[in-house]
């Protein structure tokens, strides 16, 4: 493994407010505090396979606006080996507005995907040579999905793994589904693609089993405090959450798929790597904000041997 990880998918300019509660409908609060960072899940997850320790390309796609060229500065200055930033006149750059509210500091967004719906396969395919580099492609659902439908195949062409994170959830055909590699799906995740509810680690199996029948061959399903699922061809092992005192959960599951690829691109094995992600992702969630938490590797392997 060459430790190169492309991840393809979303830049949004996050806007967030945090809350003492969530508002009800028609109702006006006083936010604690509010904050403005990158996000989306693309450049979220880069950043984490960065700071996890991944050789990291990042492609993505912006307005012609103000918020791009905060996008444009914000990605030069991560450290990524190399930026495939491409842009548009004809939509603005993705922007999320972000409630965080509760002891739990849970979370409620409304994302604008703007530029991100507008990638073209052309352009995925100046990618080829990036996408082929990789160990592993990494992506998710927040652009377009032709585009990602073609970043997947270009990674099949090539031998490069392919992790689907299938958020935000749109439907998506068994057929794409079966050239993942891996796929990652949150408990709404899951249940939306299998079905079944999934409310608790009973459930995730129930509803891996009804993904493996589709012909999934591999996933993980998160589970939040619960830990994560791992369920290979419907031999499943639970890895427990490592502990945290949550302040903002919004970039957890980036966190996590972001840590999960930095490892399997390092070569270790699939139970290692969920491991050390889910210790990854329960320091992220004690900062706010999404891109702005992604903790070291460092910081992470303490917490995964602190237990």
């Amino acid at each position: 493994m060459s430790n190169k990880v492309c991840v393809f998918g979303s830049f949004n300019l996050d806007i967030v407010a945090g809350m003492a509660r969530f508002p009800q409908p028609g109702e006006s609060l006083i936010a604690r505090n509010s904050m403005m960072g990158a996000g989306g899940k693309g450049a979220n997850q880069a950043i984490a396979a960065l700071r996890a320790g991944a050789r990291v390309h990042y492609i993505g796609k912006v307005g012609r606006d103000d918020f791009g060229q905060f996008a444009r500065r914000h990605l030069d200055s991560a450290g990524f080996d190399a930026v495939t930033l491409f842009t548009t006149g004809e939509r603005p750059t993705g922007n999320a507005l972000i409630y965080v509210a509760g002891e739990d500091a849970e979370n409620m967004i409304a994302v604008d995907p703007g530029a991100n719906l507008t990638v073209s396969e052309q352009e995925i395919d100046q990618c080829r040579p990036a996408i082929a580099a990789a160990d592993i492609l990494l992506t998710q659902l927040e652009n377009n999905l032709p585009a990602v439908e073609r970043a997947i195949a270009l990674a099949r062409e090539a031998g490069t793994s392919v992790i689907l994170n299938p958020a935000p959830f749109q439907p998506v055909p068994d057929a794409l589904l079966q050239q993942v590699d891996l796929l990652t799906p949150n408990a709404t995740e899951c249940s939306l693609l299998s079905g079944v509810t999934v409310t608790d680690v009973a459930s995730a199996r129930e509803a891996a089993a009804v993904l493996h029948r589709k012909g999934i061959a591999r996933l993980i399903v998160t589970l939040g405090t619960q830990g994560a699922l791992l369920s290979l061809e419907g031999e499943t092992t639970l890895v427990p959450a490592c502990r945290a005192t949550p302040v903002d959960t919004t970039g957890a599951g980036d966190a996590f798929n972001g840590a999960l690829a930095a490892q399997l691109a390092a070569g270790s094995g699939l139970a290692q790597a969920v491991r050390f992600a889910t210790a990854y992702a329960a320091v992220c969630v004690e900062r706010p904000g999404a891109a702005a938490s992604m903790p070291s590797h460092a910081e992470a392997l303490a917490r995964l041997q602190a237990g």
